[in-house]
């Protein structure tokens, strides 16, 4: 006897899963119900009558929609055994209550061998949904797709938002209104992309930051996948993201099983910014996140903008004293440093330190790193190999590859097959030796092309595997070396998704240090990522990407909300600019606790500005960000309401940043000395902000004084 209903409750939501029929179909997910809330009449009040030229009983909108099922929609399972057996259709056979967060659902098509279960979690207020497929039959089955569960969303939401951008331009969002029909994205680059990121909102409109019903959907996994959103003619609509298989990339002898990457999502009803805050919450809670609560976040300095492949051991210690000289506290020896790496055309594979240019080894500049009170840290690209490379020469076959077809150019590398236990082995070895070689806390682990022929040694397709295979790989380097921080970089934002950040500390958000891009590349990661994990660096003042020069003023308030690094020649740099960096770092120093913990408040502002605020959780202290991108359609910006601050109090405001040079305002005067609002007026009425020039802002500190 199997339960009719499942309930899992969360903080401020609840899901229902009615279990009375064949198929588990997820009744309700959204704010939390009242316990004595009966789901036998709630489901009663959505019954509908039947429609005409329709069936009888509408086909289930299951976690997993079959074909067998006469579902309509797309299916979220496709498998065969030689074109037989397709039609699947499946029972519940057993629910299983793993823990009061988690249960399992276990169903069967019997006469086709195929058993599926799905698990759900929900913990605080995010739901964590995955689908096992498992090959019952005594013939091999042939698997097309097997998505995560579905998730259905109510009629109110109008308007789905994806995100989308390229290479320097990561996470933007589009907005398309909700209509009957399919929303469907396909990613088959092979990690999780800069222009087809595996996310999506369900709107209920009008929908803002601060205000609003919002669902959010992200699939934890770093290759390919597929996206689709549909609205069925009978009205109802519903989510479905999934790996994306190549052909033949999943087939199941008998007994084997396939698990489908997470499907994680939020709901909110206080806007996308109380959404941002549930995932935030979620990524926090995780027990991986405790080392990176263990000690603050040190200031990063990179030294790829300062010296690219033009390494001099000499000239890397003096770059590191005047690192250390503004505050830096962790020092990452980027690209250039191994056997061969004159330029991108050699090396990559050879990850052995280049006797040419340091003839001692790297221990002389890792030892002066240290000497300075800095951590050190080093650029890798284990995946990538040069066709120029002793790795090459010897081990072709380790490359992914689709002959006879030529392999496209693309950086002047090619793909290591990760599928392959050998090239695991190998890459470990190599990078488990530096990590014992050397006194190293942190590795860029990059990855800058896509997976454009996919195919193994075997023929076959590989690029499901050659994903597994890294995530291996990273897992074997974190348990040998727990005490070393990865970051995922994928040609700046190219693999940001919550599957890589089960593996790694850290994301880097996009190769652009243009602070005003990276403002937008900025909030679009912080829908689900929280600031400690999102790598933004004050990059020089003229961008080489875009060509635009900022201030030092507004490079160091964009990177300050994220975790802070320079990406600069420190050398190009006068007296006074250091000195205002230096400054910049031990702001974010004073306030890295309350913004590597505090809660998001994006504020609805016009398109010309971009502003937000941290508020720690106990609503003592905040900070808020202002920036004028462009010139306000009128002489003045609309007054900033602050968000997320506690009514009843009262906070003393101070201009924290620019040091010196802001508009001349009575009230940005008294700010620069500190005043006194109450919590009510800053909410209600808020600030007005002075007439600032395109590419300016400012930065707000406030204490609670009662």
């Amino acid at each position: 006897m199997t339960e009719a209903f499942v309930r899992l409750e969360g903080r401020a939501t609840c899901l229902i899963v009615d279990c009375r029929s064949e198929a588990p179909t997820i009744l309700y997910w959204g704010r939390r119900l009242p316990l004595e809330v009966d789901p036998a009449l709630f489901s009663l009040q959505g019954v509908r009558q039947e429609a005409p030229c329709s069936p009888a009983a509408t086909p289930p909108l299951a976690l997993t929609p079959l074909i067998g099922s006469g579902f309509p929609g797309r299916p979220g399972l496709s498998a065969h055994r030689d074109g037989q057996g397709w039609a699947t259709w499946t029972a519940i056979t057993a629910i299983n209550r793993l823990d009061p967060a988690t249960v399992e659902i276990e169903s069967e098509d019997a006469a086709h061998g195929i058993g599926l279960i799905h698990r759900l979690h929900l913990a605080g207020d995010v739901l964590r949904m995955r689908t096992t497929l498992i090959n019952q039959g005594h013939a091999p089955l042939r698997v097309e797709a097997c998505d995560a569960p579905a998730l259905p969303v109510p009629e109110a939401v109008t308007d789905w938002t994806l995100f989308e951008g390229r290479w320097s331009g990561e996470l933007q969002t589009r907005r398309v209104p909700r209509a009957m029909g399919a929303v469907a994205r396909e990613n088959r680059r092979g990690r999780t992309s800069h222009d087809a990121f595996p996310a999506i909102l369900g709107e209920v409109g009008p929908c803002g930051e601060q205000a609003g019903e919002v669902f959010g959907m992200q699939l934890a996994w770093s290759g390919n996948h597929r996206l689709w959103a549909e609205t069925l003619s009978d009205g109802r609509a519903y989510v479905q993201l999934g790996e994306l298989f190549l052909p033949g990339e999943c087939e199941l002898a008998p007994g084997a099983r396939y698990t489908s990457p997470d499907l994680v999502c939020a709901w909110s009803d206080a806007g996308r910014s109380g959404l941002a805050r549930a995932f935030h919450a979620h990524v926090r809670a995780r027990p991986q996140h405790e080392r990176l609560r263990a000690k603050p976040r040190p200031v990063h300095y990179n030294t790829w903008e300062a010296v690219y492949f033009d390494h001099d051991p000499a000239a890397l210690m003096a770059l590191a004293g005047k690192a250390a000289a503004v505050g830096i506290e962790r020092f990452v020896l980027d690209d250039g440093w191994f056997l061969g790496r004159r330029d991108d055309t050699a090396g990559l594979g050879d990850w052995i330190v280049d006797p040419t240019i340091y003839p001692h080894g790297l221990g002389p500049l890792v030892d002066h790193v240290r000497g300075l009170d800095m951590e050190f840290g080093l650029w890798v690209e284990p995946e990538m190999v040069n066709p120029d490379s002793d790795l090459f020469r010897a081990h072709p076959e380790w490359v992914l590859g689709t002959p006879p077809a030529p392999q496209l150019r693309f950086r002047n590398q090619l793909v290591l097959d990760f599928g392959q236990a050998a090239v695991r082995e190998h890459l470990f070895a190599r990078i488990d030796a530096l990590l014992r070689e050397h006194a190293i806390s942190y590795l860029k682990w990059d990855m800058n092309r896509d997976i454009s022929h996919p195919g193994g040694a075997d023929g076959r397709a590989g690029a499901h595997a050659h994903v597994l295979g890294l995530y291996e790989v990273l897992a074997r380097l974190r348990a040998a070396h727990p005490a070393v921080e990865i970051e995922s970089c994928s040609a700046g934002g190219g693999r940001t998704d919550f599957g890589i950040l089960d593996f790694t500390d850290r994301v880097w958000t996009s190769d652009t240090n243009d602070a005003l891009d990276r403002l937008t590349i900025q909030r679009g990661l912080s829908t689900f990522v929280p600031a400690e994990l999102m790598g933004a660096h004050v990059g020089p003042a003229d961008c080489h990407i875009t060509g635009r020069r900022v201030s030092m003023a507004t490079r160091v308030a964009t990177a300050l909300f994220g975790h802070f690094g320079v990406e600069a020649d420190l050398n190009a740099m006068d007296d006074a600019e250091r000195a205002e960096l230096a400054a910049g770092i031990a702001l974010h120093k004073r306030h890295r606790a309350l913004i590597h913990s505090g809660d998001l408040y994006r504020l609805d502002r016009p398109e010309s500005e971009i502003a937000f605020g941290i508020v720690s959780e106990d609503k003592q202290e905040a900070m808020f960000s202002y920036t004028q991108i462009i010139e306000p359609r009128g002489y003045f910006a609309p007054p900033l309401r602050l968000d997320g601050l506690d009514a009843r109090a009262r906070y003393r405001v101070t201009l924290v940043w620019p040091g010196s040079g802001y508009p001349a305002s009575p009230l940005f005067a008294a700010l620069a000395e500190g005043a006194i609002f109450s919590g009510a007026a800053l909410m209600a009425a808020g600030l007005q902000p002075p007439r600032c020039k395109p590419q300016a802002g400012f930065l707000l500190h406030l204490v609670r004084v009662d």
